[in-house]
């Protein structure tokens, strides 16, 4: 009973308190983690310490979701034991990655204050590399955004914490905490040295994959603050535009070789880094829906193109499906998951056109029993359920969904 749990389907409707490990699963997992740890050191220990609190964070992320209180604390209280537990290990006190989730870690548990007091400690003992130094980056990336979104307009946000965190990182002196204000000449100063970072980044060439591995990622962190540096300070456009001229130049300089030296561009490692810029552009384009008036079209558009690209990319299908809910036809969302499911082996695209059918359906029957107590609908919604099922069908035929456990659970729910 402990196993089959452990990937959680969650496309099941299944009750609030059912959403998480099962006991025996869960203790099979520490134990796994427990044996593993005394066998690694350095770097490798630092790594597996990383593993070990995201899965911590999921299982905090899982009892948000299920709102249960009790329950978060007590997993809350366990997490934060075994975040410092790991932070005391000599490899991993300077290690800024670790520091990182164990701030996450307390400010998803509602703990503000001392998620910024771990965040500036972090930050004061990262050194003065700045922009030059991938971690620092990723930190400030992070503790800048959870700062966005406790934003609740765009008033006066030039003076905020976010901004301030974003210009230190240009400065490439100690981080010195939030004082109250910004400075307008440091915002200025700091635009410019994104700017000219992100030229160098876009610009040169490198040879080793291990250091494309470590420049995709430093190029993605990068261009993340110097975009919601510029959204803060100056508007959503100048963040769009950031992204579409990284996004171009990522492009073009795709898998070819140069010529002569036989060198990879830089930028060669980058499917990954283009995906992860998109997330980071339609990420964005939502908050901003969200705390004030701007038109659909241009998240709709950056969503569509990017699924063509990336159709197993769940964060963005999740998006996808989140804006087409707003909207009253499905035929458009409908011929694009037709498109995309044609064009790729991906079994994602299936799973979410049918998440999309039942959530139409779930909603068409709310409306129909709306007010009317104990007596349902005599009309059932036929339409829907036969194109769920010719979803299903269509989908556990092709290569990958007639392997694929979790599509016919869902089947055999759904008939069910």
């Amino acid at each position: 009973s402990g196993f089959n749990s452990i990937g959680h389907m969650d496309t099941m409707l299944r009750e609030r308190h059912h959403i998480g490990h099962y006991k025996e699963g869960e203790e099979f997992i520490q134990n796994v983690f427990h044996v593993l740890f005394p066998l690694f050191s350095g770097k490798e220990k630092s790594e597996l310490s990383i593993c070990w609190l995201q899965y911590e964070i999921s299982k905090i992320g899982q009892c948000l979701q299920t709102k249960n209180k009790k329950k978060l604390k007590a997993q809350g209280r366990k997490s934060k034991k075994l975040a410092k537990n790991l932070l005391k290990a000599p490899d991993n006190r300077n290690h800024l990655s670790l520091w990182r989730l164990y701030a996450y870690l307390e400010w998803l548990l509602g703990n503000t204050d001392d998620a910024r007091k771990v965040f500036d400690t972090a930050l004061c003992t990262a050194g003065t590399e700045g922009l030059k130094s991938p971690q620092l980056c990723s930190l400030s990336l992070l503790y800048a955004q959870l700062e966005v979104e406790l934003l609740e307009s765009l008033e006066g946000v030039v003076m905020s914490r976010a901004v301030h965190i974003l210009t230190k990182l240009t400065e490439n002196g100690t981080y010195v905490p939030y004082s109250g204000q910004v400075l307008s000449v440091n915002v200025l100063k700091a635009r410019k040295a994104y700017e000219n970072a992100l030229q160098d980044y876009l610009s040169k060439t490198v040879v080793s994959d291990q250091g494309q591995v470590s420049d995709a990622n430093q190029l993605v962190n990068l261009v993340g603050c110097y975009a919601l540096f510029q959204y803060l300070t100056v508007g959503i456009d100048a963040a769009v535009l950031i992204y579409a001229q990284t996004s171009e130049k990522l492009k073009a300089s795709g898998p070819q070789k140069r010529e002569n030296t036989g060198q990879n561009f830089c930028i060669q490692n980058f499917p990954t880094a283009l995906e992860a810029v998109t997330l980071l552009h339609t990420n964005l384009l939502r908050f901003h829906m969200k705390i004030s008036v701007y038109p659909l079209n241009p998240l709709r558009e950056a969503l569509t193109e990017a699924l063509k690209r990336y159709p197993s990319n769940q964060s963005l299908w999740r998006s996808y499906i989140h804006i087409q809910r707003k909207s009253h036809s499905a035929s458009k969302a409908r011929r694009f998951f037709d498109c995309v499911t044609r064009s790729t082996n991906s079994l994602e695209p299936w799973l979410f056109a049918i998440q999309a059918e039942q959530m139409r359906k779930k909603l068409t029957e709310n409306v129909q029993r709306a007010d009317v107590g104990e007596i349902h609908c005599t009309i059932p919604e036929t339409g829907l359920a036969n194109r769920i099922v010719a979803l299903f069908e269509h989908a556990v035929q092709s290569e990958n969904g007639t392997h694929c456990p979790l599509l016919w659970r869902m089947y055999l729910n759904f008939l069910v």
